[in-house]
């Protein structure tokens, strides 16, 4: 007689996890346990899930439109999708109120982060909201120029139900230095401070403590640092032999240190760098403009003649972040913001980066949103943001990720950790997502976290490519900001006060038969024998308590912030 054995006689039970159902060996019990679903993904079937899939698609979607339905004016992104189909009926949008909150826009390279920037600085415009960003490869000068149409544009224009209509918007072009075409901008050695300048030059954190001191000397002396050549003439002043006793009043640095430092300038200059620092400095406050018509300026800095220099151009972003937040007042929640910046190739300003300057930047991020300023990081994986400046970006534009590596489905397995439960497979759907799609949450006007949707994206109105050359000569030229910034300056500073004290301090030629002084010596004389207002605050006890915890005023005024930047008077 044959025995007929099967695994269920043996105690063998069937458990589902994932996708997939495997056999164990129990107790004998006939129980089948749930199935345990992925991070980021809600019921369903998940015998029969395939990416983005949901069991009840009206479910979903009914979800999503009241999530998304809101009362006061706000920025279309673009159709909700579900089973692969786009619903024209249920737009994906983000409260124009809460774009101070901060937000990240994250992807691969050619998923759709450059023209997502497009879409939203155009909405943004109309809105009233001036909006900077970074044009790293010279492709976001196109919005001011109308887009032109094509079968693709309108097919996608059709799918997500846009009216699609060309448009260009108020546009102002600004260079680093005036290296390409715009408005140069341009910040002082003083103003841009110690703890930005040493990430440029890659100093180590002792170096950067060094430099600090320097800068310090400078401030109490009276000697304005506008450009590289002031800044390399105090440390060549310091590490002189007439600059010895001087040296050793600044407790804490060394000659070899600052020699090190010197050396770093002087490479740093050699590079060309000198064109970025000096006088006249950009003004923020000219970046919170508005049209006539009542349409937000968008300032859209070009930088692909810098784009080999990367911590520089990111450091120069960070400056115009630390300057706007001195300078603008408290003003809460509003309706609108006054200006959203988009900080470009996020990942390069926290490569490398020190504790001290981490710390500066999340201190930045969290308290400029009450200044009514938005800042949205844009890099390619959320990983490359820190957790402490991560945590505090509520509006998330997920383009596709890739899962290449080990290493990218950890970071692809993390980033689905910090999405609200949805019923979608995020793990799935991220990797698969197509371009010009993205998976949106972002924060609803009362401040709750919105249902995380996967978003075909509007096309912009504008040109989708560079304005063309002729059009932005006539836009730099007619810029009244190109009157006020293209003509270098250079007026006294810490180079000229420093050489004169030299030449006047060296042996003096033969006499002459005339007793008649020489002229050099003239202006020196008052400097010695009368020390001035200047001298005489900076001298004072009330004085050096004040610095101890703000700064130094000398002339105007020098608070050095978060980043040791200085605020101006204005």
């Amino acid at each position: 007689m044959a025995l007929k054995i099967t695994l269920r006689s043996l105690g063998v039970r069937p458990r589902c996890t994932g996708v997939a159902a495997r056999w164990s060996v129990g107790a004998g019990r006939r129980t089948r346990r749930a199935p345990r679903l992925p991070r980021g993904s809600g019921p369903g079937d998940p015998a029969t899930a395939i990416v983005g899939r949901v069991t009840d698609s009206t479910s979903q979607l009914d979800q999503i439109r009241s999530g998304y339905a809101f009362e006061g004016p706000a920025l279309d992104f673009g159709a909700a999708v579900v089973d692969g189909t786009a619903h024209p009926d249920v737009p994906v949008r983000i409260p124009l109120a809460v774009m101070n909150r901060h937000g990240l826009v994250a992807g691969a390279t050619g998923t759709g982060k450059t023209k997502t920037l497009q879409l939203m600085a155009e909405q943004l415009s109309t809105g009233g909201v001036p909006v900077f960003l970074a044009d790293i490869k010279g492709d976001l000068s196109g919005l001011a120029s109308p887009g032109v149409s094509n079968d693709r544009l309108a097919s996608r224009a059709a799918d997500v139900g846009q009216t699609w209509e060309a448009t260009g918007f108020p546009t102002q072009l600004l260079t680093l230095g005036g290296l390409g075409k715009g408005a140069p901008i341009r910040s002082t050695i003083t103003s841009f401070g110690p703890t930005l300048l040493s990430k440029v030059l890659g100093l180590n954190d002792t170096q950067e403590s060094s430099l600090g001191l320097i800068f310090h000397y400078a401030d109490t002396k009276g000697l304005l640092l506008d450009d590289l050549k002031d800044l390399r003439e105090v440390i060549t002043h310091l590490t002189s032999d007439e600059g010895k006793a001087e040296l050793k009043t600044i407790g804490g640095l060394s000659k070899a240190t600052a020699g090190v430092i010197l050396r770093e300038l002087v490479t740093f200059e050699n590079q060309g760098a000198a064109a970025f620092f000096g006088m006249p400095e950009f003004d923020t406050a000219d970046l919170l403009q508005v049209g006539a018509d009542g349409r937000g300026v968008i300032s859209c800095l070009e930088l692909p003649a810098v784009q080999d220099r990367p911590a520089l151009f990111s450091t120069f972003l960070m400056w115009l972040l630390a300057d706007l937040f001195h300078d603008l007042p408290e003003v809460g929640d509003v309706d609108k913001p006054k200006l959203v910046f988009f900080f470009d190739e996020a990942h390069l300003l926290f490569d490398d980066a020190s504790d001290a300057f981490l710390d500066a930047i999340e201190q930045t991020v969290r308290l400029i949103r009450s200044k009514g300023v938005g800042v949205f990081f844009v890099t390619q994986s959320p990983k490359d943001v820190p957790a402490g400046v991560l945590g505090q970006l509520g509006n998330r534009v997920q383009h596709a990720l890739r899962a290449f590596t080990p290493d990218d489905a950890k970071a692809l397995k993390a980033a689905v950790s910090t999405y609200p439960r949805s019923g979608y497979d995020l793990q799935a759907l991220l990797t698969q997502l197509g371009t010009g799609e993205a998976v949106v949450t972002v924060l609803s006007e009362t401040g709750a976290p919105t249902p995380v949707a996967w978003t075909r994206m509007r096309a912009p109105q504008s040109l989708m490519a560079p304005t063309p050359d002729a059009e932005l000569d006539r836009l730099v030229a007619a810029s009244p900001l190109t009157a006020r910034y293209a003509a270098a300056q250079d007026r006294e500073s810490a180079y000229e006060k420093l050489t004169a004290a030299q030449q006047a301090s060296a042996p003096a030629p033969s006499p002459a038969p005339a007793p008649a002084p020489a002229p050099a010596e003239q202006p020196q004389k008052p400097e010695k024998d009368d020390p001035g207002l200047v001298e005489q605050v900076v001298q004072s006890s009330a004085f050096r308590s004040m610095l101890r915890s703000a700064g130094t005023q000398i002339g105007r005024e020098i608070t050095r912030s978060l980043f040791g930047t200085a605020r101006r008077r204005r």
